[in-house]
This record gives C-alpha cells, sequence and structure tokens, in this order.
C-alpha cells in the first residue's frame, strides 16, 4: 500500500542508532583478537534481545526491532571489516597495535593498551589506535622521548615500558 494511504498516526518514525566509535575513514579496523570476542559477543546479545523481544504493542516491538535490527547492520560492517593483529607477531621493543605501555608525561605515569576502536575504554586503561597521543609514541622504544602538542603546548613524552600481556591496566 502506497504510503498515501496510511494515516498520519499510524507512520512510524525511524529510530535513532547511534554511531560506533569513530573510526576514521580509509583507516583498516585493526582488533585485538579479545576485540573480536567482545564483537561477536555483542552480536550474540543483540539476537537473543530481537528474537526474545515479546512485547504485547506491535508499534513497540516493531520499533524495538528497528533498532536491534540497525545497531545489527552497524556492527556487522565492524566485524566484516575487522582485521586481527596477533600481538604474538608485533615486534616486542617498540610501541605497536596490542602492546601495553607505561609512559611519562608532565611528571606523572601512565599505563595504557593499545587496542581497536570498539574496544576502547579509558576507564579501563584501554585506548584506540587512532588516538593522537598513541599515533605519536607509535614505533618508540623503551627510554626514547617524543614532543606531544597538548592544547598548543609541546610536552615531553618518556616511554617507560613496553610489553605485550593483554591485561587490564590502569592509569597511574
Amino acid at each position: 500500500m502506497s504510503r498515501g494511504f496510511v494515516k498520519e498516526e499510524d507512520q512510524e518514525e525511524a529510530p535513532f542508532i547511534p554511531p560506533r566509535a569513530a573510526l576514521p575513514v580509509g583507516q583498516t579496523n585493526y582488533v585485538t583478537e579479545r576485540g573480536m570476542r567482545l564483537l561477536e559477543k555483542e552480536k550474540v546479545e543483540l539476537e537473543q534481545q530481537r528474537a526474545s523481544n515479546k512485547q504485547e504493542n506491535d508499534t513497540e516491538r516493531r520499533r524495538t526491532n528497528m533498532e536491534i535490527d540497525g545497531k545489527l547492520r552497524l556492527l556487522n560492517e565492524r566485524i566484516s571489516s575487522a582485521r586481527i593483529i596477533n600481538i604474538n607477531e608485533q615486534p616486542k621493543g617498540e610501541v605497536r597495535f596490542g602492546a601495553t605501555v607505561k609512559y611519562r608525561i608532565n611528571n606523572r605515569e601512565f599505563t595504557v593498551t593499545i587496542v581497536g576502536v570498539d574496544e576502547a575504554n579509558v576507564k579501563e586503561g584501554r585506548v584506540a589506535f587512532v588516538a593522537p597521543l598513541v599515533k605519536a609514541m607509535s614505533g618508540k622504544k623503551v627510554g626514547e622521548e617524543l614532543s606531544f602538542d597538548m592544547g598548543g603546548k609541546q610536552v615531553p613524552v618518556k616511554i617507560l615500558a613496553i610489553n605485550y600481556h593483554m591485561q587490564g591496566t590502569k592509569k597511574g
């Protein structure tokens, strides 16, 4: 039936689907093995939500399903573009994807693990590989210093330690 024959109050507005974490255009979607497991777990959870959507109200059920379908579409795009990086194959002596890096900036020490954009969580010390500081540290070795622009001011950053053990990390 043409939309012209549907009552205005029966027309449903498409739900807002929040975008996924930003991945710059043209940037490869690198993920850790853990990151890929998290994406696949998220997909299973969304599929289970959709299968168990038993709302009495047809409009609400359709709206919820449209929202879940939109999230699944974005998630499937992310999964299909994912390129898993084996951290055991990374050069151990330098900052690369998957590394846990201890560094000093402004006389304070921090530890972060470099991960994919969907796995990033600052509270857990997991920072996306596309973050400006991570990009500046990439390729550096223990003991090396770099200059990083923080709010228009160049500040020294010193690499203190690098390891490739995927574990929860915290800010120092």
